[in-house]
């Protein structure tokens, strides 16, 4: 594939990079930044280098004095850095830093100085249908959108090997828990659990470990930024709403690869559930690159009512409940309709997988595809209506 812009914008000060392995964060910066001094912690010799004597970074910037910017990946595996880059960053006229990492979990564990707030802490999510020349959902819902799986001559192939990645790479490299074998199966229970109410307690009988291990995983994956959780909405609350957080993976493809599948699963749901962490993840880098401040929730009261997806911020408020259906039934309707009563400034929409622009009700109906392709940072979610 040819190479592929991205709406993640630079800022001109220094800043961290994360986003899950494979999302191409050492591509696109190399392409971007190619007057950088890059220094790639993957790479064995400077590793141990820099492990050992962390001050020999000073010296490694003095051999390149005209490099305005220094981009050091992978910094996780090297938290001892920081506070000489702390320092250089305190000094006369210094460079500006790009910090990338797959996770921030053996920053925090290391009680490392995150930078004193000197670096912005942005991320860099999974390829957006606009971002792509060309986007087929049927094969986005299949395969996801993480580019190192896009970008793949066997696509399936990679997807398929992604867990393990992780697995070996991640979990095993950062020991991040002894139990590589009960982390696997933890990762294939989870996977039930995309789309719904976390419950930590079902978890664990499933994999019969202890409910604190459970939520230890949990944070794991969540600091590996393979999942994510939304949070209710309960802004000016009219009606009781649940307490538990949804939980969904980071992307579609790599759900599909985890969800096991057999004779009793019916493939309608689970591309249903694709769907909807396909549009969770659009909006999740939406707001991300947007920088409007604007959050995302899901609403669901204590009777059941419920819709997927609220997004709340400076530039709207909006109301979203998506469908794998291909024609909009009345039915479809009530969860947007019981929130548009508590919150008449929200815009309600349903997303489905029909070809038709339609508005009942006040609703606006819309397909689904051409939604997500036209979902650019710089312009509102509605604004092409």
């Amino acid at each position: 594939m040819e190479f592929v812009r991205r709406f993640f914008t630079i800022p001109e000060q220094s800043f961290f990079l994360f986003g899950p392995r494979g999302t191409g964060k050492s591509t696109w910066l190399q392409a971007q930044l190619p007057d950088s001094l890059y220094l790639d912690l993957l790479e064995p010799r400077l590793h141990r280098s820099l492990v050992a004597r962390p001050e020999r970074l000073r010296e490694v910037l003095a051999g390149s004095p005209r490099a305005p910017t220094v981009v050091i990946d992978e910094i996780q595996r090297a938290p001892e850095l920081l506070s000489v880059v702390h320092a250089v960053l305190e000094g006369p006229s210094p460079p500006r830093f790009v910090l990338t990492g797959s996770s921030a979990r053996k920053l925090r564990r290391a009680e490392v100085n995150l930078l004193g707030g000197r670096a912005l802490h942005l991320t860099l999510h999974p390829f957006m249908a606009a971002e792509l020349p060309e986007f087929n959902l049927q094969r986005a819902l299949r395969i996801g959108l993480v580019p190192l799986v896009v970008d793949s001559a066997d696509p399936q192939g990679t997807l398929d090997a992604y867990a393990s990645l992780y697995i070996d790479q991640e979990v095993r490299a950062e020991g991040l828990t002894r139990d590589v074998g009960a982390f696997a199966r933890f990762l294939e229970a989870i996977s039930f659990s995309h789309g719904g109410q976390l419950n930590v307690a079902a978890i664990a009988r499933e994999c019969e470990v202890r409910r604190k291990t459970v939520g230890a995983y949990v944070d794991i994956l969540e600091d590996l930024l393979m999942a994510f959780r939304l949070p209710v909405f309960r802004k000016r609350a009219k009606r009781a709403t649940v307490a538990r957080d949804r939980l969904y993976l980071f992307d579609a493809g790599v759900f599909r690869s985890l969800r096991p599948t057999g004779p009793l699963d019916r493939p309608g749901e689970i591309e249903g559930q694709a769907l909807e962490g396909l549009v969770a993840q659009h909006l999740r880098a939406w707001t991300a690159y947007a920088g409007d401040h604007s959050s995302v929730y899901f609403w669901r009261t204590r009777a059941g009512t419920e819709v997927d997806f609220v997004v709340y911020g400076q530039t709207g408020f909006h109301a979203f409940e998506i469908k794998s259906a291909r024609h909009v039934h009345a039915s479809d309707l009530r969860g947007l309709r019981a929130f548009r009563a508590d919150y008449p400034e929200a815009d309600g929409v349903l997303l489905y997988r029909g070809t038709e622009r339609l508005k009942i009700d006040g609703i606006w109906c819309l397909p689904v595809e051409d939604f997500l392709q036209r979902m650019v940072p710089t312009r509102g979610l509605l604004d092409l209506l």
